[in-house]
């Protein structure tokens, strides 16, 4: 049993910043974003021995952060609004591309949650549209749908960072 728990500890450390940077790209915000990341580790963390063994304990994480995503976008109406904060785990407080990142940052909060999660997958985690489609549990259609519609709506708004 420990050697299952020191294994989790490992991946948790090797891929905590990931997670957190997927799942402030879903939510728009840092706190949001860190409770999805605790919900999501909790949840791996109660499968950890069937997720370790089956060898791909990512997808398993980027399987339920999205669906824990998708849940909460569902239940708009007990949720608080989607604020973005000051504070990203990308940017930081300063560097070269701080103020690209901040325009990107607020395009992509003006897409909707399933453009964002798509977008995320599709560009970041980079999935095929197969594998988002599976992760999203909707068709590649709406995967194909969604990300054309994000990108021309990204176009619109930062031209000159999208085209890079």
């Amino acid at each position: 049993m420990n050697r299952d728990v020191e294994d989790f500890e490992q991946w948790v450390h090797a891929r905590g910043g990931a997670l957190a940077r997927s799942a402030y790209l879903l939510t728009g915000d840092l706190h949001l974003a860190e409770d999805l990341v605790q919900e999501t580790l909790a949840r791996v963390a109660q499968h950890w021995k069937r997720v370790s063994r089956r060898g791909n304990p990512d997808a398993y994480a980027r399987q339920v952060m999205h669906n824990l995503a998708i849940d909460r976008w569902r239940r708009r109406s007990v949720r608080p609004p989607e604020l973005l904060t000051d504070s990203h785990p990308e940017v930081g407080h300063g560097g070269p591309d701080v103020e690209r990142r901040l325009v990107l940052r607020d395009a992509l909060a003006q897409l909707t949650p399933k453009q964002r999660a798509v977008v995320s997958l599709r560009f970041y985690e980079d999935l095929t549209e197969v594998q988002a489609a599976a992760v999203l549990g909707c068709s590649v259609s709406t995967v194909k749908s969604q990300t054309r519609d994000a990108l021309a709506r990204l176009r619109s708004i930062a031209p000159e960072e999208v085209l890079r």
